[in-house]
């Protein structure tokens, strides 16, 4: 198969081989495959022909005719022309898409085809004999390549694009950029080649034609967010180089103008008014004032202050974050009766100042003014609170001090005075209802309270609702009432062998007066305590008191207990004094004056006990007491129960016999013949039943045979409650004594011992150890020591 091309270019190649034989080459050509083969040294060449070889067919996209569109004719070297050849096609679209005529090799295309769709198709064609079926030639491939045509509108990637760009921008700011895409070939012709145009949104803005790019037209006057917010421009987009028929696509762009803080905050009206009553306290709002601002955002907030007038103390004045309002408040308390109006100048500017469009000076000012409403308000002390002093031993009546209030109206109301009870439960105090003037109504004392806190009530006497509360604290001043005593109650010990000036305790004492310079305690020996001390008092010069020893010997057994009268006096006007006595025991010491032994003394009797704890102590011993009694009467009251509440649970049971039986007339209480005649039992023994519950056991029948009447009996009693089935379980409790009947050491009753009145030797005792030294030297000791 051959083309007309082809086979000019076959003719080319014939003269050129011809050519190269003549230099003694040899070039051989291959089944259409274009392998050479040289081989020098022949001067002889063979020219082979070549059979069939295509490489590509073109064919137009978008056939609109109504018969098969005609592609090309394949013709092989081995079709004579005799109809003995058969054309065979294969590949894409073989049989559908793509027909060949078997007989002569004509190619056509079936139906319309489309270059976007696909651009090329891979064929394969070959000879064969009809006959014998047997390929005349090798398989050739080749290409169907589709001409592109402009069938294809720009399309954009967005059917809608949304830009924005600040307000005031410069000419040539760059909005957005619109892309467009042609499914055309863009390598053949210029039916892919893009042109952008703008077809609405002149003349605002302005697009690049070869990139898209759209950016502003108008300079920063007319470009005012303010004006117009919203612009909505088209965009074409034109193939063929935007000549005459090209396809044109559009696309929409919504260009939105971002706001800048261009616009400061102007108030809506010059001069604002407002009232507030005076009884408003700190912090109440007076009135809220509204500025307005064209910007948006935070281009719109904006803050407002007070400059100047007569009331920059008096009010406050605040943003609203949420409706950027300026509120105006009170910030001290206002006072009708001293100003009834006041003015202030304000102003307004914007928190955040854009230096392009605006200075720092752009503000708005405003005046306003305020009126203060008259109010009844209720009487005012002219002190928040009061500071009394008076002696503790103030008599009833006397004037502690004295309050004034008065109504702040214009009226001035007349005020009367009270004081409210609920500070003075215990009725101390009272006032003067006309005059203020606060008095005693009862005796104080510092040491129960040092301060009093009342509050006194001032009520207008026209209006007795109108009320006001004052605190009064009221301080009593401390004056000498009270006598020193000791500190704390001392347990002081002297040891038998000591010596003279020997100090045995360290003696202090406390006050309950506050004397301003301080306590000043000093310490002496009682009068009476004088004559016959053993002890003296050594004052130390520091509010303490030394306890010495006046002698170098005490006898525990001659005296165990010193009492050392001590007076104490404090140094305050006018001076107090008390008499505290020291209890001293004297106790048994070792070398190195260790307390070894002492006697044993009851501290209810010690005069350093206080009063309160005697008290304690008595309370007490009387809910003691009552209770006893009330355990009684409930055990008296209480019904017996059975000994036994159930058969079934009989353990842990303790059975207590109390019967204590009469006197010698008394027979039936206790059987004594039981005693003399133990062969008795053996009848109850054989009659009773066996219990089930214990296992008998005679093993107190074993010992001796010495007092056998009383060993008798107890068995008796033992092996009874064994088998008694009537009597208390097992695991009761039941106890039989039995002491014996000899011992080895001897009675220790008196009834036997001889009554003799001679002396007895208690010397003995010093040989049983230094415990029973004492002991020897209390029984031994002659007549005359205790005289």
């Amino acid at each position: 198969m051959r083309t007309t091309l082809l086979g000019v270019i076959w003719l080319c190649l014939g003269l050129y081989l011809d050519a190269l034989s003549l230099s003694g080459q040899r070039i051989e050509t291959v089944d259409g495959e274009g392998s050479q083969a040289a081989v020098r040294g022949e001067k002889l060449l063979k020219r082979v022909r070549r059979g069939w070889m295509w490489n590509q067919f073109f064919l137009t996209e978008e056939y609109t005719g109504s018969d098969y569109q005609y592609i090309g004719k394949l013709q092989s070297d081995q079709d004579h022309g005799n109809g003995l050849v058969k054309y065979v096609l294969s590949g894409e679209g073989a049989g559908s898409i793509f027909v060949i005529d078997e007989n002569n090799g004509d190619l056509h295309a079936t139906r319309r085809l489309d270059r976007e769709e696909k651009a090329f198709y891979i064929l394969k064609a070959t000879v064969v004999n009809k006959r014998t079926g047997q390929k005349l030639e090798p398989e050739t491939e080749f290409i169907v390549k589709l001409h592109d045509i402009n069938d294809n509108e720009p399309q954009f990637s967005k059917e809608v694009y949304t830009g924005s760009v600040p307000e005031r921008s410069d000419i040539g700011t760059s909005v957005i950029q619109v892309t467009a895409t042609d499914a055309d070939d863009s390598m053949y012709g210029s039916s892919a080649k893009l042109v952008y145009s703008i077809s609405q949104g002149h003349p605002y803005f302005s697009v690049d034609p070869n990139t898209g790019v759209i950016r502003t037209a108008l300079g920063p006057g007319d470009m005012d967010r303010e004006q117009r917010e919203h612009y909505q421009v088209v965009i074409e987009a034109k193939d063929m180089g935007g000549q005459r028929g090209g396809l044109t696509g559009t696309t929409v762009v919504n260009i939105t103008l971002t706001d800048v803080n261009d616009n400061p905050p102007r108030f809506t009206q010059s001069i604002y008014q407002f009232r507030v009553p005076e009884s408003s306290k700190s912090g109440t709002p007076v009135g809220r004032i509204q500025a307005t601002d064209r910007d948006i955002g935070k281009n719109s907030e904006m803050y407002f202050t007070i400059v100047s007038g007569d009331g920059m103390d008096m009010f406050e004045i605040s943003t609203d974050k949420d409706t950027q309002e300026g509120v105006i408040t009170v910030s001290k308390p206002l006072d009708y009766e001293k100003k009834p109006s006041y003015t202030v100048e304000i102003q307004v500017q914007n928190t955040q100042v854009d230096p392009r469009f605006m200075s720092a000076g752009s503000k708005d000012m405003a005046t306003i003014r305020i009126g203060v409403e008259d109010v009844d308000e209720p009487p005012l002390f002219d002190k928040a609170s009061y500071l009394m002093e008076v002696k503790e031993d103030a008599e009833v009546g006397v004037a502690v001090g004295s309050v004034s209030a008065m109504d702040p109206d214009g009226v001035r109301s007349m005020v009367k005075y009270s004081i409210d009870r609920r500070t003075d439960m215990d009725r101390l105090f009272n006032v003067h209802p006309g005059n203020g003037s606060v008095f005693l109504l009862k005796g104080l004392d510092r040491e129960e309270t040092a301060w009093h806190n009342i509050s006194v009530i001032a009520t207008e006497f026209n209006n007795p609702r109108q009320s006001s509360h004052v605190p009064v604290y009221i301080r009593l001043l401390d004056i000498n009432d009270n006598a020193p005593t000791f500190a704390t109650i001392y347990e002081t010990f002297v040891c038998e062998r000591t010596k003279a000036g020997q100090r045995i305790q360290t003696v202090s004492a406390v006050d309950a007066d506050e004397p301003s310079s301080g306590h000043k305690f000093y310490f002496s020996l009682a009068s009476e305590g004088t004559h016959r001390s053993n002890f003296t008092v050594r004052d130390n010069g520091d509010n303490t008191a030394g306890i010495l020893t006046r002698r170098a010997s005490y006898s525990r057994l001659h005296q165990s207990v010193y009492l050392v009268p001590v007076v104490i006096t404090d140094g305050d006007y006018p001076m107090q004094s008390s008499t505290g006595t020291l209890t001293v025991r004297v106790c048994t010491c070792d070398r190195d004056g260790n307390i070894e032994l002492c006697n044993a003394v009851a501290l209810s009797s010690s005069p350093g006990i206080s009063t309160g704890a005697l008290i304690a102590i008595l309370l007490c011993a009387i809910i003691l007491l009552m209770i006893v009694v009330l355990f009684t009467a409930l055990k008296r009251q209480r019904k017996q129960e059975p000994l036994i509440i159930s058969k079934e649970d009989v353990r842990d049971n303790v059975v207590s016999y109390n019967d204590e039986g009469g006197g010698e007339e008394d027979t039936q209480a206790f059987d004594i013949g039981a005693l003399r005649h133990p062969d008795a039992a053996a009848a109850l023994e054989e009659s009773a039943k066996q219990r089930r519950d214990i296992i008998p056991t005679d093993t107190l029948l074993l010992g001796s045979r010495d007092n056998g009447d009383v060993r008798e009996f107890i068995n008796q009693r033992v092996l009874e409650n064994d088998c008694n089935p009537t009597a208390p379980p097992y695991d009761s409790l039941a106890t039989y004594a039995y002491e014996g009947a000899g011992s080895v050491a001897e009675s220790l009753s008196s009834l036997g011992s001889a009554s003799s009145e001679a002396e007895q030797d208690y010397h003995y005792l010093s040989d049983w150890g230094p415990r029973f030294r004492k002991l020897a030297d209390l029984y031994g000791a002659e007549d005359s020591d205790f005289s």
